[in-house]
């Protein structure tokens, strides 16, 4: 032991920022020949990353000269609503889906007896029945469980069975939320927002202290594909709008602060969720303040949910995963009430199994990982400080675009959020396509001989609706092998091509694992020949009765064998595609020859969809 203080880093000499240039540079120009070289400007636009919506990751975060990062629980709020209680830092919300009324009960009880401290039932033609409500949680203590409803076609009758319920009970310090919010289901509908009603709810919701009327919940804009810009966008407006409407119906702002709670989505992306929820906070604040709501009131409560769109179908047990990321990131940035959606969401409603292993998620974060001991954690760093002033930014600038449009209804109702939806959509599927955006176990490190889940409990068909469509971000890949699946289930063989690894395994290794990696992303079964001449490369796909032969190998080998092979294959009537570039082979023939190339960055959704086409895999 010593008094003597431990400094940091305080061997090494502090670096500048010339140093740190003078390093990319170098990097960066290293085979750039002279007269090309790239400026520092131009070296880090390179090395920033431009999200699909448009959210800028810099290279390097500086501290600003300015920064001033305030406390939890103070405005503007940024750092957090509230001071937590470590020991239970946030509410561990099990949702509840299930129209079977005795098995939604007897998991909303094993969820409460194992951890749990908050149910969130959907009720709808789908989920949970409004005259179910109050069976399904007649095994619930009301005081010691938060409990929330949410419906898309049913929010006043599922509002109503649970103040229902509570007043069953006869107890009074309850706490949750009536789940009103006319906008997300106009969302999802396609139909109008009607308002007319949020001062009755209020009304009734205050017969309670700890009890919410209204949700803003931003998760069907999420689950239709919208960016982390627009998500903050979407509830601030729509917040604005429901101040706007109670105000009209003659209550006040301060009524709607305390009346609202919001909904939102938690990624696997743990930088952007943190800055997200930080940033909804601060800008909430600041609307607050404009409406002269107190201080104290300002405040903006959140239920994180782990997103569904990032949800895969395929290999789910990476779900775990990334709801594990998206758990810390809820936490992190400061969510007050926390749901982890099961990893076999995709498939249909969870088993016991899964329900638990989606509790255990957060149990272990908040009990074992001690992830509320500290308020905001992120706070004072400045990748965090900037992406949510960012945030902030960029989505208080769309709130002004929907307000000039007559606020969010009208926006929602004149097809402009669709349409930015779309834009963020669009860019993202492309980004997808590609692999710029990867999936593990999805579009990136696929199993080979993946068994989907035998085990599941099927879901009820969603209702059509006309509004917002949701879609998964694996949805494509998952097509594409479900495609190989059923001709497997037809034929008795997956879909077959032949992998010619021309040369050594010195040359052809690294294009032969990156080729047999995308095969697999869409249930391809790969034949591959090592070292073989140009008629053993024939006879191979004969046997196997495929029309389609990938070379591989380095570029020396293409030089020398990859013309013959081609030609052969040609001859014999085979499709020939090149792992790598055309331009490494220097001959006139190979453009005629060889049919396209396989490598990084290339569309490989096309390429499946194109290969299974060519191969008679029915759609």
């Amino acid at each position: 032991m010593t008094d003597e203080r431990m400094v940091l880093a305080g061997d090494f000499p502090t670096a500048t920022q010339e140093e740190w240039d003078t390093e990319v540079l170098k990097a960066l120009n290293r085979k750039r020949p002279p007269g090309s070289q790239l400026t520092i400007e131009q070296a880090i636009k390179r090395l920033t990353t431009v999200m699909v919506d448009g959210v800028e990751i810099d290279p390097l975060y500086l501290k600003p000269d300015d920064q001033r990062i305030g406390y939890p629980a103070q405005t503007p709020f940024t750092r957090g609503a509230a001071l937590a209680d470590p020991a239970a830092p946030w509410v561990v919300a099990q949702l509840m889906e299930d129209p079977d009324v005795a098995r939604a009960a007897e998991a909303i009880l094993a969820d409460l007896n194992a951890g749990a401290t908050g149910v969130w039932a959907r009720v709808d033609a789908d989920a949970v029945k409004p005259s179910d409500l109050g069976t399904v949680l007649a095994g619930v203590e009301p005081e010691a469980a938060s409990i929330a409803v949410s419906s898309v076609s049913r929010q006043a009758e599922a509002a109503d069975a649970l103040l229902d319920f509570w007043a069953a009970t006869g107890k009074t310090d309850v706490s949750g939320n009536l789940g009103i919010d006319p906008m997300a289901a106009a969302a999802v509908t396609g139909d109008g927002a009607d308002l007319s009603q949020l001062a009755s709810w209020v009304g009734k919701a205050k017969a309670y202290s700890r009890v919410r009327a209204l949700t803003v919940d931003v998760t069907p804009y999420d689950n239709a594909g919208a960016g982390d810009i627009d998500q903050l966008a979407f509830a601030i407006a729509t917040g604005i709008e429901y101040a706007r409407a109670l105000d009209d119906q003659g209550l006040s702002a301060l009524d709607a602060f305390d009346q609202i709670a919001f909904r939102v989505s938690a990624t696997a992306d743990e930088f952007l969720t943190i800055a997200r929820l930080r940033a909804l906070r601060r800008v909430w604040a600041r609307v607050g303040e404009v409406l002269d709501v107190p201080e104290s009131h300002r405040g903006a409560i959140q239920h994180a949910v782990t997103s569904w769109r990032i949800v895969s179908k395929d290999d789910p047990w990476v779900n775990l995963l990334r709801h594990t990321i998206a758990t810390f990131s809820a936490a992190v940035g400061g969510a007050e009430i926390v749901t982890v959606l099961p990893h076999d969401t995709a498939y249909g409603l969870p088993t016991p199994f899964s329900r638990r292993v989606a509790r255990n998620i957060q149990l272990v974060a908040a009990e074992e990982s001690h992830l509320g001991a500290s308020k905001d954690p992120a706070g004072g760093a400045w990748v965090f400080e900037s992406l949510t002033e960012q945030l902030a930014q960029k989505a208080w600038a769309r709130v002004q675009q929907i307000e000039s449009l007559g606020g969010m209804s009208q926006a929602l109702a004149g097809g402009q959020v669709a349409a930015w939806i779309d834009a963020t959509a669009t860019e993202r599927a492309a980004r997808l396509a590609t692999r710029k955006l990867p999936l593990t176990g999805v579009s990136m490190f696929p199993k080979q001989d993946e068994e989907p889940l035998a085990q599941f409990v099927p879901r009820p068909a969603r209702p059509a609706y006309a509004g917002l469509v949701p879609h998964r971000d694996s949805e494509v890949f998952e097509d594409l092998r479900d495609r190989s699946r059923a001709h497997e289930a037809f034929t008795g063989r997956k879909p077959r091509v032949v992998l010619a690894c021309l040369g050594e395994r010195r040359d052809f290794g690294a294009r032969e694992q990156f080729t047999t990696n995308l095969l697999l992303v869409g249930g391809l079964e790969f034949i591959e020949v090592e070292g073989p001449t140009p008629d053993e490369i024939v006879a191979t796909a004969r046997e196997v009765e495929t029309p389609l032969v990938i070379l591989a190998s380095s570029g020396k080998v293409y030089a020398e064998q990859a013309i013959a092979a081609a030609e052969a294959a040609r001859t014999a009537g085979l499709e020939v595609w090149l792992a790598g570039r055309i331009t490494e082979i220097d001959d006139d023939r190979a453009q005629g020859l060889i049919a396209g190339e396989i490598f990084d960055g290339m569309n490989v959704v096309a390429f499946l969809t194109d290969t299974l086409d060519n191969l008679g895999v029915a759609e």
